[in-house]
């Protein structure tokens, strides 16, 4: 660990938002190439080999490591561009790979043997057989955790895992299963986990009715409908507003981003050892504030205060956040 106590990851779209992440505080990096190997695979986004190269000089110029996303599933009989995106990114010095698909891990582990693997919360491995199955089988070093899990959960997990364990602590937060969700590509006709873009903006329309009300559809469906003055999220269905029994609602998910600040002391008290930062979609600006507010806090946490978990509202999707499951106190 760089700095304090537990390892900041930090998303990175752009070379520019590299060196934003880079200097604000970031241990580790990701990001991903400019193609359908990636699931932030939206137009304007990523890099391709020589902005990476460049990129990772740079971030190891300041001690901050790079880890190429690679975790999106290949087409059948159609690999190629996967395992090329693994060799540039073993060729480019990055000091790991975050890959889901078990036959695309299987080859970084025989052509790269010396790749640092870590295993993409795409994969949805969410129990100890999961986890130590990839471990045994490939040797991978980490793994991202769904955000399904609560911090009994982790703690289970990081005891029995052999493996290092990661947990997002802030943005998108995405209700669905990583890795299962097939509503996108339902209306869209492009898959989040095979073409790396869920509600692909070709996809989205947005319509202003006479009365001022503001209708937001995906692939020709009504996913919502914003009365004058009321804040427009995104569309994605999973966090559509839909009629069901005369009213109008979220019936899977509302729009709010994860905000895990409060219970950072509680993820490294239950053995994890990365936290991750969601949006590499996001601005220069967006990165510099979430940056440096957590790279405050989990220093904080490393000396045994409590971290500053209500500064962060203004980039909130919706103006609101949540800690998600990790107080889950259902059953």
């Amino acid at each position: 660990m760089t700095r304090g106590s537990l390892e900041i990851v930090c998303p990175a779209g752009t070379p520019a938002a590299l060196r934003v992440a880079v200097g604000a505080g970031a241990d580790s990096v990701y990001l991903g190439f400019r193609n359908e190997t990636n699931a932030r695979n939206f137009p304007g986004l990523n890099f391709d080999y020589d902005e990476l190269a460049e990129g990772i000089a740079h971030a190891h110029a300041w001690g901050v490591r790079v880890l190429v996303a690679i975790n999106t599933y290949p087409r059948a009989g159609d690999v190629g561009p996967w395992q090329t995106a693994v060799d540039d990114a073993a060729r480019a010095g990055a000091d790991a790979v975050i890959l889901a698909d078990m036959g695309l891990i299987d080859y970084a582990y025989r052509a790269h043997p010396g790749l640092r693997r870590h295993l993409s919360v795409q994969a949805s491995a969410s129990s100890v057989a999961a986890i130590e199955f990839y471990r045994r089988a490939f040797d991978i070093k980490r793994v991202v955790l769904p955000r399904v899990l609560s911090v009994a959960q982790i703690a289970e997990l990081s005891s029995r895992v052999g493996v290092e364990t990661e947990a997002f602590v802030f943005g998108g937060l995405c209700v669905m299963a990583e890795g299962r969700c097939s509503l996108s590509s339902y209306v869209t006709g492009q898959s989040p986990n095979m073409n790396g873009a869920c509600s692909p903006a070709n996809a989205v329309r947005y319509e202003e009715e006479d009365d001022g009300t503001l209708v937001s559809t995906l692939g020709g469906y009504t996913v919502n409908r914003f009365a004058t003055g009321e804040a427009a999220g995104y569309p994605t269905l999973c966090k559509g507003r839909f009629v069901a029994r005369g009213a109008a609602d979220y019936l899977f998910g509302e729009p709010a981003s994860l905000n895990a600040m409060a219970v950072l002391p509680d993820l490294l008290a239950a053995g994890v050892r990365a936290v991750k930062i969601e949006g590499r979609q996001r601005g220069r600006a967006y990165i510099a504030r979430v940056i440096t507010v957590i790279r405050a806090a989990v220093d904080a946490v490393g000396e045994g205060m409590a971290p500053d978990a209500a500064t962060l509202g203004a980039v909130t999707e919706g103006g609101r956040d949540t800690v998600g499951v990790y107080r889950k106190g259902w059953r």
